[in-house]
């Protein structure tokens, strides 16, 4: 009986890693309505993260947010269990014609936190919106139009300047990697391609703009920068004044090397445009005079990508870079936009965002990867009288910022990180795939030095792991 016991377990698991061993056709996921064909996807997730340093984070890390040493929670570690990156995704498709197609996509999940979203009984989290955009192309033409919201076009892509094909990190990490630049916000796009080899694209998207702390404009003048939400907006969250939207121009080739494109090389510009309302008093030390207007201060960046097949289907490498003023809103690391100069007109700051990563394919079901970058501002400082203001200045008393309980409001100068990790496709086969997913990184903060030389600094350790079911 014993014997027989052992012979059927015996023969189960042998059944159970053959299974998951094979590698059958997937499972159609693609309904006809009528001329439309409607295809699913997205996966269910149950993650977990744990950081060294507590940010009360969820699964996407607040870079900018790591506490100094002055804050309880830097010496207390963090553990928290999720499902809420668990993504519903929808695309509808039909052709008007053999020329002329149409499509409208729809990504969700449930990273939102509405004002009653705890960890306590319910939850409550709130569905959210990812993607959700329509698109037309013509072929004949090779022109293409998205409207919606999508990926910034400031976002790198793995095959020319076309959506769902945009270069994301394979992090766990809801928030990436330091040095990733990307959005995901309303736009109008139009893309043009030749020969699906050189593409030129243009893009007009929503525009918000972040302030760093510490800004402050000279004594007798007062500026209005936020205001709360409105209808249909959050009344407890600030959003910026704009009235120009973001523009991104992007232009993409893909040669023909050996008969194939192993390389994919892109270069963006941005344009960018702050705006705030300025009252100046009577009384003030710069002598202007008195009265109240808006202003308006331009910004923007260059930048660019190459991705490389260097051994096709085996080991992809990349490598991203951004440059400019007031561009911090594009890079994972979220440093700020813009500070004040001192007669209240908004001043972008320096930045330059890098990041290098290289996944190896180490088998059919195996992938690894790993990941580095940097995002770093520059000093950008104000003297009215005796007073200095600005990003990094060097009269800030920090000195509270190496004490627990001691105030610090430092502005931060480089964000730091590297990354590694992998992800293993344990079944894939007609009844869905089933994924697992480690992930390791290290980050690390400077900020500017203060009074007397002082320069806090601060670090995470975070580990992430995943375990992903994709029923479609």
């Amino acid at each position: 009986m014993k014997t027989n016991t052992l012979k059927r377990a015996g023969a189960s698991i042998g059944a159970i890693i053959a299974m998951m061993a094979a590698t059958p056709a997937m499972a159609d996921t693609t309904a006809d309505f009528g001329k439309v064909n409607v295809t699913l996807g997205g996966f269910l997730a149950a993650e977990s993260v744990y950081r060294s340093r507590s940010e009360t984070a969820d699964i996407g890390s607040s870079y900018n947010g790591i506490p100094f040493a002055n804050q309880p929670t830097a010496h207390m570690s963090e553990l928290r269990g999720t499902a809420r990156q668990s993504r519903l995704t929808l695309l509808a498709q039909g052709d008007v014609d053999s020329d002329t197609h149409l499509a409208g996509y729809y990504e969700m999940d449930f990273l939102g936190g509405a004002q009653t979203a705890n960890s306590n009984e319910s939850n409550s989290f709130n569905l959210r919106i990812r993607n959700i955009y329509a698109t037309i192309d013509w072929d004949n033409l090779g022109l293409e139009f998205l409207a919606g919201q999508n990926w910034s076009l400031a976002t790198a892509n793995t095959k020319g300047i076309t959506p769902r094909n945009e270069l994301v990190p394979a992090t766990i990490e809801a928030q990436y990697v330091v040095g990733f630049n990307w959005a995901r916000q309303p736009q109008l796009r139009v893309v043009k391609n030749w020969n699906k080899e050189f593409w030129i694209a243009a893009s007009i998207e929503n525009p918000q703009t972040t302030f760093a702390p510490n800004s402050a404009a000279a004594a007798g003048v007062s500026v209005t920068n936020v205001h709360t939400g409105g209808s249909l907006l959050n009344n407890t969250n600030n959003f910026s004044l704009n009235h120009i939207p973001d523009i991104i121009g992007k232009i993409a080739w893909e040669p023909v090397i050996g008969g194939s494109q192993p390389l994919h090389m892109e270069v963006l510009g941005l344009y960018r445009s702050f705006y705030n309302r300025i009252n100046v008093g009577a009384v003030n030390p710069l002598g202007l005079p008195a009265g109240i207007h808006n202003s308006d201060t331009s910004g923007g960046g260059v930048g660019g990508t190459v991705t490389w097949a260097a051994i096709p289907k085996v080991l992809d490498l990349q490598a991203t870079a951004l440059t400019g003023s007031g561009i911090g809103r594009y890079g994972s690391g979220q440093l700020p936009d813009v500070t004040l100069r001192p007669d209240g007109t908004l001043a972008p700051a320096q930045e330059t965002t890098v990041m290098g990563g290289i996944t190896w394919h180490a088998t059919p079901l195996l992938d690894i990867y790993g990941y580095g970058g940097q995002e770093q501002q520059q000093r950008k400082v104000y003297l009215t009288g005796l007073t200095v203001t600005g990003i990094g200045s060097p009269t800030l008393n920090l000195a509270g910022c190496l004490v627990e309980g001691g105030a610090c409001s430092p502005n931060l100068q480089t964000e730091n990180q590297l990354t590694a990790g992998f992800w293993w496709r344990g079944y894939q086969g007609k009844f869905g795939s089933f994924r697992f997913g480690a992930q390791y990184s290290y980050t690390h903060l400077s900020a500017f030095s203060g009074a007397g030389g002082v320069r806090p600094t601060t670090d995470d350790s975070m580990v992430f792991t995943s375990i992903r079911y994709y029923p479609f």
